[in-house]
């Protein structure tokens, strides 16, 4: 019907949440919304990450670009990255991308004194702001002061060896390299209904229902001595793998289960490296998601108003 609204207002409910996991369900789309804010997590969420290395000395046994791309793979604290600016868009620095506004420098300075052999590490990273650090140190309860906690090891020295360099952190996206994504782990699933039909399983011998219940390779059924029923414990660990299809069909029982993905739900696991929060993830890209949506309404409304002017030109030239 002409004029009709096609608006969706989706809805979340987290399920479980930590600093670097989150699980939660968002209801009342479609997948093209629930992957667009997979893709965002990935690809466009920015982040910190090393990008420029300047090595003074280096004596180890790895040579100058492996030591850079070992630093350059760090994860860092990036929670002020949405408010920092692209180095290719900084006129503070000319896009030189070695300010305050859009850069983050670190030194490291190691060198291997005796016979024992000297891991170089995170530990060893000297940030020029305290904010961005790499994420070992973030919490206080395995930083620096945990003896345990040694850090990332970036190279090991013998003794005579030495290593100093200088490293420009910059503000990224997934997009431009796997360095800069925050997410370890992005995955979505449908929300699976499962319906067993009683009648059917009543032809069932016991052996057969036990059977059934143990044909998934996941823990999805199980079977109820008491009531000496199929049930269903965790739908949400069904992977959708049809075993358990296939095993009412051997059994001459099709249609015994049938299970239906619901097509407006989606359950979503989140895991960070650690450079943000999972929660402020999520965040982020919901923001970033909602300023790609209105660009893309503000072109067709600037390629409606260039039709129109088009129009009116036209008129005029005929008038």
């Amino acid at each position: 019907m002409e004029g009709a609204s096609h608006q969706r207002f989706p809805t979340v409910k987290i399920r479980e949440l930590k600093d670097d996991y989150a699980k939660f369900e968002l209801r009342d789309t479609d997948a093209s919304i629930a992957n667009a804010l997979r893709r965002v997590m990935i690809a466009e969420v920015p982040t910190i990450a090393i990008d420029l290395v300047e090595i003074e000395v280096n004596s180890s046994v790895l040579n100058d670009e492996f030591i850079a791309h070992r630093l350059g793979l760090i994860p860092l604290t990036s929670e002020r990255a949405m408010s920092m600016r692209f180095s290719r868009d900084c006129d503070a620095c000319d896009g030189d991308g070695q300010c305050e506004y859009c850069s983050v420098e670190f030194h490291l300075r190691a060198k291997c004194l005796n016979d024992q052999t000297l891991d170089v590490t995170t530990r060893d990273l000297m940030s020029s702001d305290p904010s961005v650090v790499p994420v070992d140190f973030a919490d206080s309860s395995s930083g620096f002061d945990n003896p345990e906690n040694r850090g990332i090891i970036i190279v090991k020295l013998r003794r005579g060896q030495e290593l100093r360099l200088r490293a420009i952190a910059r503000k990224g996206i997934g997009k431009d390299h796997a360095k800069w994504s925050p997410a370890a782990t992005v995955t979505f699933m449908y929300e699976p209904e499962i319906h067993i039909n009683d009648d059917m399983l009543e032809t069932l011998a016991i052996e057969d229902r036990i059977s059934l219940a143990e044909s998934s390779p996941t823990k999805v059924y199980d079977y109820d001595p008491i009531t000496n029923r199929v049930v269903v414990v965790d739908p949400e660990a069904y992977t959708y793998d049809d075993e358990v299809i296939k095993k009412c069909e051997s059994l001459k029982v099709p249609g015994l289960i049938e299970i239906h993905p619901k097509e407006d739900s989606f359950i979503f696991t989140v895991e960070s490296t650690g450079a943000i929060k999972a929660s402020q993830l999520v965040l982020n890209a919901i923001d970033i998601l909602k300023q790609k949506l209105d660009a893309v309404r503000l072109s067709e409304d600037t390629v409606e108003a260039d039709d129109q002017f088009g129009e009116l030109g036209a008129h005029m030239r005929g008038g």
